[in-house]
């Protein structure tokens, strides 16, 4: 028997970090969208194929509550509980099949059950298995985040992907390995697209997608498009199989999704209104958005919160600036082009959060600050959701002094990896319990600082030392900096950036 069931194991997943796996990204969308989401901070939490397993140990460590998951690929799973052990949150990670974990005497029941991304890429069989296992070890009012590619954004690149998976199987080279056949892949659905094929002159948003995918990492490419397990959904068909485990939708994890001002026409919204049935909305909505990924979220025991319950619970909701005021930009992303974020409510509410060196703060403290006063709290809630959706404001809480211990032991341990690596670009924060992004050179100051190092030119120093022991060098404009000076000297630059602007967020945030 194959215990691969037919999914990319030769090849190791990228180093990730998801966000909306976060508890409290869970928790926020629910409190906006008026439902009642699990409350407490002692959730017991489940991530069911964690992959490399940075997403569940930056919440483990950050977070208090128990933290359990299963990722079949062994390797996968041992660079996990590497993580956990470095960390000693006590998470609970294994490499059994979905089958075989479903079936062990000593789970727990959930508060929070999580699958990102694999719902598309397993089989019908698995899914069964999810959902019956959602089934039996959900608690009544927990809920379920669950992503996937779907219906109709995915559906014109579809043949794409079968057409690269088919070269794959029947003209790849098992020599060249898993690499090597995602790069004759590509050069083969490349060489169609060259030769005139209507379909993809008929489909220009398909070439756009082959072409960007054909600079995207192949290890990645490798586990989006070439599993023998790929399924579409439409929403409506997910709603229907998570309906035998009596849960029902609730909202969207991503958090833009829900300001339709950047998302949805005048008619758009007006049309979305007048629907009623909300596996039917959602369904129009997709349409009007030309969904290709959904991050859903869905509740057993579905109940909606009063407008008082509801304005209660976000007023004592915790909030943190994470970037630079002169860094944010008053600009969002939606499904129908760029939005522009008012000035009059932005600048001050940034300037707010801003305040006290960036330390948290609830929205009721906020909604009453002087600089903001005058504005209805529903406006600053839309605002801090719309900051939230975008990266640079994130939930906060209290932390413990466990939670404390655990985040700093993971920190430094994958500060101490980046001497010899990138893959991670994320360290835990016990302020929002959640990720926070920061990149190789910035952990290898971090380092730095530890060593008593404060300024840049000693932090470059110190970087500099590790990064020529090992014959690194930095390219810039295309060119590399072949003389220790001049690498020095770039490095100087970085440090003095990360002093000035990085290093008071990061003391914030309880990671420096």
């Amino acid at each position: 028997m194959d215990w691969t069931s037919g999914y990319i194991t030769d090849l190791e997943y990228t180093h990730g970090y998801y966000r909306e796996l976060h508890p409290d990204i869970l928790r926020l969308a629910c409190l906006y969208a008026g439902v009642a989401p699990p409350l407490g901070d002692q959730l017991t939490y489940l991530e069911l194929g964690f992959g490399q397993g940075l997403s569940i140990n930056i919440h483990a460590a950050a977070n208090t509550g128990q933290y359990w998951g299963t990722d079949f690929n062994p390797s996968q799973a041992a660079h996990a509980g590497a993580l956990a052990a470095a960390s000693g949150s006590g998470a609970r990670l294994f490499d059994e099949a979905f089958a075989d974990f479903a079936n062990r005497p000593d789970l727990p029941d959930f508060d929070v059950i999580a699958l990102h991304g694999i719902w598309t890429w397993i089989s019908a069989e698995n899914r069964q298995v999810i959902i019956d296992l959602i089934r039996r070890k959900l608690r009544v009012g927990g809920i379920v985040y669950v992503s996937y590619n779907c219906f109709p954004g995915w559906a014109p690149a579809e043949p794409l992907r079968h057409l690269m998976t088919l070269h794959s199987d029947l003209a790849g080279s098992d020599a060249a390995g898993m690499i090597g056949k995602v790069e004759g892949a590509l050069k083969f659905a490349r060489s169609i697209a060259d030769s005139g094929a209507l379909y993809f002159e008929l489909n220009p948003a398909v070439m756009e997608r082959l072409e960007r995918i054909t600079d995207q990492p192949k290890n990645y490419l490798a586990h989006e498009y070439f599993n023998r397990d790929w399924d579409l959904m439409a929403f409506s068909e997910v709603a229907r199989l998570l309906n035998d485990a009596k849960l029902t939708f609730a909202a969207s994890a991503h958090l833009t999704d829900h300001l339709d001002g950047i998302n949805l026409t005048p008619d758009g919204a007006e049309l979305l209104a007048g629907i009623q049935h909300p596996v039917l909305k959602q369904s129009v909505r997709d349409y009007l958005v030309n969904q290709q990924f959904r991050r859903d979220i869905f509740v057993k025991g579905l109940r909606r919160l009063t407008p008082i319950e509801r304005s209660e619970l976000m007023q004592g909701q915790g909030f943190m600036l994470t970037t630079p005021v002169a860094d944010v930009p008053l600009k969002v992303q939606g499904a129908i082009g760029e939005g522009t974020l008012q000035e009059h409510i932005y600048k001050p509410l940034l300037e707010v959060l801003a305040e006290n060196d960036y330390q948290p703060k609830s929205m009721l403290r906020i909604a009453g600050h002087p600089k903001l006063k005058s504005l209805p709290p529903p406006h600053v809630a839309e605002a801090l959701m719309a900051l939230s959706g975008i990266g640079h404001v994130t939930p906060a809480r209290v932390p413990t002094a466990a939670t404390r211990a655990n985040s700093k032991a993971l920190n430094k341990a994958i500060c101490l990896r980046s001497r010899s690596t990138a893959d991670i670009n994320y360290l835990a924060s016990p302020v929002t319990g959640a990720g926070a992004a920061v990149g190789r050179m910035e952990q290898l100051f971090l380092l730095g600082l530890g060593q008593g190092k404060s300024s840049a030119a000693d932090l470059a120093g110190h970087v500099w030392g590790i990064l020529q022991m090992q014959g690194q060098r930095f390219i810039k404009e295309g060119k590399t900096l072949e003389a220790p000076e001049d690498n020095v000297s770039h490095l100087s630059g970085l440090a003095q950036i990360f002093l000035d602007k990085r290093l008071d967020i990061l003391k914030a945030l309880e990671i420096a």
